[in-house]
């Protein structure tokens, strides 16, 4: 059975100055579900006609997407897949490439910067959690008051001390967004992750962290973490 088209979009891909198209193709094995299976990414090269088949490291999930911007710097569109893992974690796959001269680079990979970022999520006493980026050495403190009194007094004494240490963790990506910054033409990246307590539905917040590329990766432009109102 043929795949079916996922998405589509039209840009000069591989640097020939001709819009190409590139589409992602998958399957539904279940046609009442928004389940697909087998995502590719397709590159047609505008000049010639002849396509390209890419294989991506996971290829099933939900709402597969593309996006085409220049990330590099060299004037010549990039391609961004995304695509949702459907899981309670609310985790994406992420891989951004160079189709430069019709050869694909791997210039993104979910996988790689997840193992990269690594952290620690410790609560504290007077309600406060400390999430440490080790790759950074950097230290957030949270003051998660803003959960409310009733979470409060499930983990914490009245005098504010723990009833018991908790342990929280940062999930991997669960979104990838280009953003220019500089406004330039040129994107970066701008990467979220779900600062989880004591399991994954308890967010306490979001690390964000910028990215840009340097001529041979993405580099870490800055680092933020975001909490909810109260």
């Amino acid at each position: 059975m043929p795949g079916i088209i996922l998405d589509v979009r039209f840009g000069d891909v591989n640097g020939d100055r001709i819009p190409d198209r590139v589409y992602l193709t998958g399957h539904r094995p279940d046609p009442q579900s928004p389940f697909v299976d087998r995502i590719t990414l397709m590159i047609q090269d505008g000049r010639t006609m002849g396509t390209y088949p890419i294989p991506l490291r996971t290829n099933a999930g939900y709402n597969p997407t593309l996006f085409l911007g220049d990330f590099t710097g060299d004037g010549v569109m990039d391609i961004q897949v995304s695509i949702d893992s459907g899981g309670s974690g609310a985790l994406t796959f992420e891989y951004i490439y160079s189709f430069l001269n019709n050869r694909p680079r791997l210039l993104f990979d979910d996988e790689q910067f997840n193992q990269f970022f690594q952290y620690d999520v410790n609560y504290r006493d007077m309600y406060k959690v400390d999430v440490v980026s080790k790759s950074l050495q950097k230290t957030f403190t949270i003051d998660i008051r803003y959960k409310g009194p009733e979470y409060l007094a499930e983990i914490y004494n009245p005098d504010g001390t723990l009833k018991a240490p908790i342990e929280g963790f940062v999930v991997g990506i669960s979104g990838l967004y280009p953003v220019d910054f500089d406004r330039n033409g040129v994107y970066e990246l701008l990467a979220f992750q779900g600062i989880a307590g004591r399991y994954n539905a308890d967010r306490i917040g979001y690390v964000l962290t910028a990215l840009k590329w340097d001529g041979s990766r993405f580099a870490v432009m800055n680092q933020w973490v975001a909490i909810f109102g109260g």
